[in-house]
């Protein structure tokens, strides 16, 4: 290592030792690995040559819900001197590329131009770009997700992305895993794989319950609304409510909530943009019946997990009425593991069964 490089490994692994005290926790065994890469592409991006020639690898930093893969790369983050970074959670990014695209593309569907000149759009002149719950479940989307990738690796950026997944992991519907592969092999051939799989899952220690946004949800059986502080709909309070481009039905529209029936919202044809729609207008959804998932159709399961993700990431409490969601799933099942991460978000929630919420973070 050049002195310079040196000086700024050893100063971002610093960083992350002071930004754990003062949050008041030491670094996890598992979290030492991706704190050492994590220091060196620091280094890496302090040396001038590296302009010059191709840049450093990507990183692709994955492991279960609640092993602070958020806090590594936001800790990274903050470390950096250079003002050209940016912090994007996929989701909104996802959906800001789908307008652009279209915008640029028209009729004629999302070329590789369209895509390029998104990207340019939303990126500017950012040298280093952080993708926080970085996924692709849509078979729909698997093309642009590919292009997407195509255009960040190619560019003279260094992409740091979390996931709560293995890139073999991506796609994980067995009908269009396939359609995917050459984007995963992308991945594993530019991007160093990094395992974020501690034991700890840091949103269960003491002193890191919140006490607002979607730890404030609520699992609830029919007839329990007033536990929650909730009013069952009157029907003068249905009505239309604008989401991506489309109105949905919902049961209520207040102030402070807004109200819809999982047929509805999780069975029609409702997408992750809308679900963001929503939450960037109200504080709470709500959503009643809800069946066990073995019930629904498997696009409903999709949904109604991509839901429980945009509520959890944006901080949107959720309130679900009806039957327990993961109810008959078979342990150890191909279904229950796709479920995986909606499961851990909705153990955050307080379950009706019980008086207090269990502790999280």
């Amino acid at each position: 290592m050049t002195d310079r490089v040196q000086k700024q490994y050893e100063a971002m692994r610093g960083h992350f030792h002071r930004a754990a005290g003062q949050r008041g926790f030491t670094l996890d065994p598992a979290q030492e690995l991706p704190v050492e890469r994590l220091s060196r592409l620091a280094g890496e991006l302090a040396h001038p040559a590296w302009r010059l020639r191709r840049g450093p690898r990507h990183l692709y930093l994955w492991g279960p819900v609640g092993r602070g893969k958020s806090w590594l790369v936001d800790t990274f983050l903050d470390g950096l001197a250079t003002p050209r970074k940016r912090r994007l959670h996929f989701h909104d990014f996802f959906r800001r590329l789908h307008e652009g695209v279209a915008h640029h593309a028209g009729s004629r569907g999302a070329d590789g131009a369209a895509v390029d000149r998104a990207v340019d759009e939303l990126l500017g002149d950012c040298r280093v770009l952080v993708f926080d719950e970085f996924h692709a479940h849509d078979a729909g989307d698997a093309m642009l997700v590919a292009r997407l990738l195509h255009t960040l690796l190619e560019r003279r950026i260094t992409l740091v992305t979390t996931s709560n997944y293995p890139p073999a992991g991506l796609m994980p519907d067995p009908l269009y895993h396939h359609l995917f592969e050459p984007t995963i092999r992308l991945i594993e051939e530019r991007m160093d794989v990094v395992d974020v799989c501690g034991q700890v899952d840091f949103r269960r220690l003491p002193g890191s319950e919140r006490a607002h946004g979607f730890g404030l949800g609520a699992r609830l059986r029919p007839g329990d609304e007033a536990s929650a502080g909730l009013t069952a709909p009157r029907p003068e309070e249905a009505g239309p409510v604008a989401a991506h481009h489309r109105e949905l039905p919902a049961r209520a529209v207040r102030e402070d909530h807004v109200w819809f029936g999982f047929p509805e919202l999780c069975e029609g044809l409702t997408s992750v943009a809308d679900y963001l729609a929503l939450a960037d207008r109200f504080p709470t959804v709500v959503l009643d019946g809800v069946p066990p998932l073995t019930e629904a159709s498997p696009d409903g399961r999709r949904r109604f997990a991509n839901l429980v993700d945009v509520c959890c990431d944006r901080d949107v409490r959720l309130v679900l009425i009806g039957a327990d969601p993961l109810a008959g799933l078979p342990a150890g099942s191909a279904l229950m593991r796709d479920l995986d991460r909606t499961a851990s978000r909705l153990a955050l929630l307080r379950h009706p069964a019980r008086q207090t919420r269990p502790s999280f973070g």
